[in-house]
């Protein structure tokens, strides 16, 4: 009987761990740089390769920060809503993840260029220095370039509305104090 008690006692163990799991939510992975500053970058622009842009950039302002690629099917349905947060006067500055140049300029011809600035990242080494592991995921950063918030996927109507906005209203109000 003792014999197998040890197997039975470890596979139940197995599965309660299997079963919390099951139960977590992948979009609530918490991001290390949530109260850090943001990481410093320096890269070409999108739009003009000889035009460097660096984190500097982004500082004295609550800004968004966009991680997206043209080959990015959730990209495309999340870009309505990063037209609308710069239809709404939220700065959003992009990162564009692992793409071809001409292929993201494209893209953002065809769909509307709501960023302020796109920085190109053909390797992903800003991406990897801002803990980004998939696209898209958009950051938001106070007026100090602090990381206040990340949100894992495509930004959709409760995100918008229930997170990002009130967040970025927030965060202004703050900064006016």
């Amino acid at each position: 009987m003792k014999r197998f008690a040890v197997p039975v006692i470890v596979f139940a163990g197995l599965l309660a761990l299997l079963a919390v799991g099951l139960k977590l939510d992948p979009r609530r992975v918490p991001s290390p740089l949530i109260g850090k500053p943001a990481p410093a970058f320096e890269a070409s622009s999108l739009h003009d390769p000889s035009r460097q842009l660096s984190l500097a950039d982004l500082h004295g302002k609550v800004a968004l920060v966009n991680v997206w690629a043209s080959w990015c099917a959730s990209c495309r349905q999340e870009h309505p809503y990063v037209r609308e947060l710069a239809r709404r006067g939220v700065p959003v500055y992009g990162i564009d993840y692992k793409d071809a140049r001409a292929d993201a300029v494209d893209w953002l011809n065809t769909l509307g260029n709501a960023y302020v600035a796109t920085v190109f990242d053909p390797r992903g080494r800003i991406g990897l220095d801002w803990g980004v592991y998939g696209v898209p995921e958009t950051f938001v950063l106070d007026a100090n370039g602090v990381v206040r918030h990340k949100h894992i996927g495509a930004i959709d109507d409760r995100s918008l509305e229930d997170e990002i906005l009130p967040l970025v209203r927030r965060l202004r109000a703050e900064a006016t104090k």
